[in-house]
């Protein structure tokens, strides 16, 4: 049997590019001298101690090798200011370029993608105006890591011509993470969470009573002080006052300026259960029953030390929520959703026991419970695992499932499954051989031997599939949609 034809785009060749870099906090070391002055407090007697001129002239320096790398540096060194503003004394005096001064000494940068850039899902942009005729807009997803393997978000946009030409917009000059807004919580899904995590004891309950069925951040705070007021002994609240923080902190907003480019907009990880990474994001163009469509992305959140499966959720890709998913099948990685609802609720792929692929049905979206087996490995490339590539595709012939297998040497490859359109418990095709290998030039990187992809979507008569190669780069393919089918079904 012949291989597929499958076309590889080498003209669209991402890899990291070291130089695209956000501002942090700069925080040093927490230790005490012997005099009891912390080192932050040090730094900034020291900073305080410089005469006036001293002060310009390094602020000076500051401007010159920084303002060309972020939009707004002064509003960088104000923010980061006030960062540390209550440990450390300037006098009331102090002038507004000290203050800035102090902004430079307690920031630093991080290079998003010095490490990697990969894993990518695509779906159809929001915008569709200013084409030409035959062409489409397309929005990707990337997985971006940096120093110490903290993963981010990052997109692309690009354009697809009637002959499945594929060019990439030139990324934006500037990267912002975007204004963090704390969410409006669910008590039930809280109680539920608090429940899966064990953690739904006597103090919980408590604290959750006095916050009503939709309640904030300020308001769980007055609900724990009402510990305080009965009596309740700190030790014996402070893990059940973690977990609510935990939890709460992990549900989140983050928006951005419709005026930035979307190559500019990057999530960083903002909740402790993500401190360590947002990973592999599979975004799904959903269409609700009522013709309304909202981009959900799955996503796993680590810690360093656990993976907990994570939502996000936007109908612009300017302003987006961030939410826990719950339930016995919201485990492990690569939850992947159908792009509308069937027969009244949500259907997911999952992997919960992280080797075979499974159907989840939910009538929430952020709550999977329910779930069936509808494939184990069975090729040679799959023996070891496998799960899917991101959100079915659905074509006359049934929901087309890009998958990836783990084969001998932890070689990565992709296949494709063919679900039946009414029942996608049901799979009617599975292609014998792999449809994507790691060419030669793609085994070479952080993790050698592996394809991997997020996210592809059907245009005009073709799979137009993205994918990462060895934890470092990323490319797109195209696979004739009929040939695939025809295979599928054979």
């Amino acid at each position: 049997m012949s291989a597929l034809s499958v076309r590889r785009y080498g003209d669209v060749w991402l890899v990291p590019d070291a130089g695209r870099v956000i501002t942090r906090p700069f925080l040093p070391g927490e230790e005490v001298f012997a005099d009891g002055t912390s080192r932050i407090e040090l730094v900034g007697r020291r900073i305080r101690e410089m005469d006036e001129a001293a002060v310009l002239a390094t602020l000076q320096l500051v401007y010159e090798e920084f303002e060309g790398r972020h939009r707004d540096l002064e509003s960088v060194l104000r923010s980061n200011f006030e960062v540390v503003a209550s440990r450390i004394e300037l006098g009331n005096e102090s002038s507004r370029e000290r203050k800035l001064l102090v902004g430079a000494y307690f920031s630093h940068e991080y290079s998003i993608e010095a490490a990697a850039l990969g894993n990518p899902s695509m779906v159809l942009a929001p915008d569709q105006s200013r084409l030409a005729a035959g062409e489409i807009r397309f929005i990707m997803s990337l997985r971006a890591v940096g120093e110490g393997h903290i993963s981010s978000i990052e997109f692309r946009s690009g354009v697809i011509d009637d002959e499945m030409g594929i060019s990439l917009d030139k990324p934006g000059r500037y990267v912002d993470t975007g204004r963090r807004k704390g969410a409006r919580y669910d008590k039930a899904f809280f109680e539920l969470k608090l429940a899966e995590l064990g953690a739904l004891n006597d103090l919980a309950r408590r604290v959750l009573a006095y916050v009503d069925s939709r309640f904030t951040m300020e308001e769980l705070e007055t609900a724990l002080r009402m510990l305080d007021e009965q009596g309740v002994d700190r030790l014996l609240s402070a893990e059940t006052r973690h977990v609510l923080h935990w939890l709460a902190s992990s549900n989140y907003r983050v928006e951005f300026p419709g005026d930035r480019d979307i190559s500019e907009r990057v999530i960083f990880p903002g909740g402790p259960t993500e401190s360590h990474g947002m990973e592999d994001v599979r975004m799904a163009r959903f269409v609700h029953d009522d013709g309304r469509v909202v981009y959900y992305g799955t996503y796993t959140a680590f810690d360093g030390y656990q993976i907990l499966p994570q939502l996000l959720e936007t109908a612009d890709f300017e302003s987006f929520r961030i939410a826990t998913l719950s339930g016995a099948g919201a485990q492990n990685k690569g939850i992947a959703l159908f792009p509308r609802m069937l027969d009244g609720e949500f259907v997911a792929l999952g992997r919960h026991d992280n080797v075979n692929n499974f159907l989840m049905r939910s009538v929430d979206v952020r709550v999977w419970g329910e779930t069936e087996r509808i494939q184990e490995p069975e090729r040679p490339w799959e023996l070891t695992q496998l799960g899917n590539c991101g959100s079915p595709l659905e074509t006359e012939a049934g929901w087309l499932v890009i998958t990836h297998g783990v084969g001998p040497f932890r070689r990565y490859s992709l296949g494709a499954l063919l679900l039946d359109l009414d029942d996608p418990c049901r799979v009617i095709g599975h292609l014998k051989e792999p449809l994507l290998t790691p060419r030669a030039d793609e085994r070479e990187g952080y993790v050698p031997n592996v394809v991997y992809s997020c996210g592809s979507m059907i245009v005009g008569d073709h799979v137009v599939l993205p994918y990462g190669f060895a934890d470092v780069g990323a490319s797109i393919a195209t696979v004739g949609l009929e040939q695939l089918l025809t295979r599928l079904t054979e």
